[in-house]
This record gives C-alpha cells, sequence and structure tokens, in this order.
C-alpha cells in the first residue's frame, strides 16, 4: 500500500511540474513578443544605416574592379561581378567618362572640345586607343587620366556614404542608445549572423 501511496504521490508531483512548465511555455511567448516588439523598434533605428553600410561595401567592391582591370574590360568585370545588380555599368562609365571630359573642357581648360566630341562619339573600351590615335602629340596620359576620373567618381561614392552612416549613427546616439547596441539588435532582429 505504501508503494502505491508513494507512486500515486510522484504521478502527481509529476502532473505539478508538467502543469507548471507548461504555464511557462505559455507564459513566454507573451513576454518574448513584448521583447520582439522592443526590438523591433530598435532594429528600425538601425535600418537606414544599414542600407548605407551594404552600398558602401559594395562601392569598395567596384572600386577595386576599377583598380585592378584594364579600362576596356571594367565594365565587363563589374557585370561579371555584380549580375543581379539592375545597373548599365557601361552607361555609367561612358556618363562618368563625358562628365569629366566635360569639366577638363569647359572649366579648367585643358583639353580642347574636339576631344569631347571624339569622347562622345566613341565606344568606352576604344576611347583611350581613340585619343592616342587622334592626338599623338598629346604629352599627356589619356588612360590616367581616364581612370583617374572613375576612381574620383568611386572615392566620391565611398565618402558619401561614409558621411550617412555617420549621421545615422549620430541620430542613434542622440536617443541615448549606443550604435553598436542597435547595431546588435538590428543583426539579432533580422537573423544575421555575424
Amino acid at each position: 500500500m505504501a508503494d502505491k501511496e508513494t507512486k500515486r504521490y510522484m504521478e502527481l508531483q509529476m502532473e505539478e511540474l508538467k502543469a507548471a512548465h507548461a504555464e511557462k511555455e505559455d507564459s513566454a511567448p507573451k513576454k518574448n513578443s513584448r521583447d520582439n516588439s522592443k526590438n523591433a523598434e530598435i532594429a528600425k533605428m538601425y535600418e537606414d544605416a544599414a542600407e548605407y553600410e551594404a552600398d558602401l561595401k559594395g562601392f569598395e567592391e567596384e572600386l577595386e574592379i576599377v583598380n585592378a582591370n584594364e579600362l576596356k574590360d571594367i565594365a565587363t568585370a563589374l557585370i561579371q561581378n555584380f549580375p543581379n545588380e539592375d545597373r548599365d555599368y557601361a552607361q555609367e562609365l561612358r556618363t562618368i567618362l563625358e562628365t569629366g571630359w566635360t569639366h577638363f573642357v569647359e572649366v579648367v581648360k585643358t583639353h580642347p572640345k574636339e576631344q569631347l566630341e571624339l569622347i562622345k562619339e566613341t565606344e568606352f573600351g576604344d576611347v583611350v586607343e581613340k585619343l592616342n590615335t587622334s592626338y599623338p602629340d598629346y604629352t599627356g596620359d589619356f588612360e590616367t587620366e581616364v581612370r583617374d576620373l572613375l576612381v574620383k567618381r568611386w572615392e566620391n561614392l565611398i565618402t558619401i556614404k561614409q558621411e550617412h552612416i555617420k549621421q545615422e549613427l549620430a541620430e542613434i546616439k542622440t536617443t541615448g542608445l549606443k550604435p553598436k547596441y542597435v547595431k546588435r539588435v538590428y543583426e539579432q532582429f533580422h537573423g544575421i549572423a555575424k
């Protein structure tokens, strides 16, 4: 009889433990959802900075490609390395070159207008060769000038993104939170492993 009572007593204790454990599980989502809404608010504070950081990383990678490839191969290399980008790299390079050369012709007045017209008529990959052929007496280096225009453009984009990130982090600081904490909450909230 004592065995039956002990067994019954243990069964009751087990049921109480299961019930207590079930209550904890039921109450956990309430706490978790409250924490999630709080974390969602904190994570939202970092969204713009995270977007700027992603842009910055992309621009830095693009600059590496610009520096590592021959001028005629840059557009192809950018397209191959960033196939998901919805950008026309060949047109971007052409626009950068035309804008920079327009500056040389109209503002700095170091280059003749004919060079600009030649650039507008020529494919980006062939520009340096055509300029060298058309202006054999030119004392400068067309390839260096073209590359410098491209590099300057990407460096400016990088600087702008870095400034945007600084502004976002300063804005986070005005709330009294530390940017590193907000970034960590953002990464945890979005499941980004670091």
